[in-house]
């Protein structure tokens, strides 16, 4: 495989969800496209890798213990350097509440999750395609 066929090989995506399970599906069909992955189990844990390391996306649950996905989206915006960093939330319950809450947050998107791998893989692929720009 050429560099023209990896172009996402520099992206990085943040996931963010209490559940292991779905992080690692989610984390394994990413590495399979190439990105690299910063998988945390928490808000506090995520908080603590975006001191080190900036990343191009920020995939995050909205149901989690100790902080929520909205408390740690507020978090994440309340630093300039993350202003910019697409946000997409995701959780398993088609909660039109909680919908409503990201839009007025300013999410740059909300999806249910699959539980299925070729479902998953679909969503990822819309996703990327809709926040990241690939690199030639």
């Amino acid at each position: 495989m050429t560099n023209r066929d990896k172009p996402s090989s520099n992206k990085t995506i943040m996931l963010v969800d209490d559940e292991k399970p779905w992080l690692d599906i989610m984390s394994h069909v990413l590495k399979e496209k190439s990105f690299r992955v910063m998988a945390a189990e928490s808000g506090v844990e995520a908080l603590k890798m975006l001191q080190r390391k900036t990343p191009d996306l920020i995939l995050s649950d909205v149901r989690m213990p100790v902080m929520n996905g909205f408390d740690l989206y507020q978090q994440v915006r309340s630093e300039t350097k993350n202003k910019n960093i697409p946000y997409v939330f995701m959780s398993s319950i088609d909660d039109y509440d909680a919908m409503h809450v990201a839009k007025e947050l300013g999410a740059d998107g909300y999806v249910t999750k699959p539980y299925d791998i070729d479902d998953a893989k679909t969503t990822i692929n819309q996703l990327l395609t809709q926040f990241i720009k690939p690199t030639i």
